[in-house]
């Protein structure tokens, strides 16, 4: 089960009444995966999601699973296993029932349903909880058993609609680590959408960042978050987020530098995508852990002078707000020196990873 399906979407347009909700949108999800689709609210993603799931009619283009033309067939008939942010538990019955309820209707062998619901209950922790009812389950229990209903389906693609957002911060941090190993053991294609930045980057081998009804930017977290295709991608992820500075390229003594009215930084050696034009405005985005309080230590280094604004403590380390000439610039901190507002301090940009965008077009330059 589960390991050679991929999914494929082509030129998808869904319209719902006058709106276009999504426009000529194209992924492709590997078999096995665990694809995430990231972005704010009314971007689309449950959309997608519905329409891979077939909830949502499509306008035009085309849904593959496993190679087959799915665009205009059956939820039922796709192979796919949705759980939703709702757990849309049936009170009446306990979690066995709830967890084999599709099964039982489809006429599966009894001994077959007892092998799936406790394969499930065994991966979920459920096994002592089974002749609950729903109203004796915790929020994390309940969400356990919507995962377990798609689980013994034993699916050929799993699609998660916002499961872990109706949870306190430690349950969905627990769950979350959870659905993580159970990907690991399944080794089935999950497509997962959510709002949440911290989900998308600890849960995906490849991430799509959505706004607007188009994929921004698809690529693994780590890729997306180092260099972000345009600025929506860039202050979207991170927190704080990536700090910018606008301003513009100038060519001197055979060096390109960045100039601002708040920092003149050498950028000589970033990886630009086509020849600078040093006319145009830009915008230089640095990572707050990219800004470095205290002497420049390492090469490749700006070193500028910044004064105090805000220091918020974050236990494993601190966040130091800091002014430059009324920019403020966050970096992250390990030190724990205290440190008066208003006291001046050298910071130093790591020119390595900075990112640069146009400012017109917010794309990566």
């Amino acid at each position: 089960m589960g390991n050679l399906t991929n999914v494929c979407v082509r030129n998808l347009r869904i319209e719902l009444g006058a709106s276009t909700i999504i426009d000529d949108l194209d992924l492709d999800v590997r078999a096995g995966e665990f694809v995430v689709l990231l972005g704010p609210s009314g971007c689309g993603k449950s959309t997608l999601l519905h329409s891979i799931a077939g909830l949502v009619d499509v306008s035009d283009g085309s849904i593959e699973i496993g190679g087959e033309d799915m665009t205009w067939a059956d939820p039922k008939d796709r192979g796919v296993a949705l759980v939703f942010q709702s757990y849309a538990l049936y009170p009446t019955m306990n979690v066995e029932r709830n967890m084999s309820f599709a099964l039982r209707i489809n006429g599966t062998p009894k001994a077959e349903i007892a092998r799936r619901v406790q394969r499930a209950a065994d991966m979920l922790q459920l096994g002592p909880l089974l002749a609950r009812k729903p109203s004796q389950l915790s929020g994390g229990q309940r969400q356990r058993v919507a995962i377990g209903r798609a689980l013994v389906r034993e699916a050929d693609v799993f699609l998660f609609d916002e499961p872990l957002s109706n949870l306190d911060a430690k349950l969905r941090t627990e769950l979350r680590r959870e659905l993580k190993q159970l990907h690991q053991q399944l080794g089935a294609t999950m497509i997962y959408v959510t709002h949440d930045q911290v989900e998308a980057m600890t849960l995906a081998t490849r991430m799509a960042v959505m706004k607007g009804g188009a994929i921004q930017q698809f690529g693994t977290p780590a890729e997306v978050y180092a260099r972000p295709e345009n600025l929506f991608v860039a202050t979207f992820l991170g927190a704080p987020p990536m700090n910018l500075l606008h301003g513009t390229l100038e060519a001197a003594e055979g060096r390109l530098r960045f100039r601002s009215a708040h920092a003149d930084v050498d950028v000589s050696r970033y990886a630009f995508k086509d020849a600078p034009d040093p006319t145009r405005p830009c915008v230089l985005g640095v990572r707050p852990e990219d800004v470095h309080a205290g002497a420049a230590s390492r090469a490749h280094e700006t070193v500028l002078e910044g004064q105090v604004a805000l220091v918020e403590p974050m236990g494993n380390h601190r966040v130091l707000w800091l002014d430059r000439r009324g920019a403020q610039i966050a970096s992250i901190d390990q030190d724990k020196a205290p440190l008066a507002t208003g006291a001046s301090v050298p910071f130093s940009i790591d020119v390595a990873h900075v990112s640069l965008f146009d400012e017109a077009t917010g794309a990566r330059l």
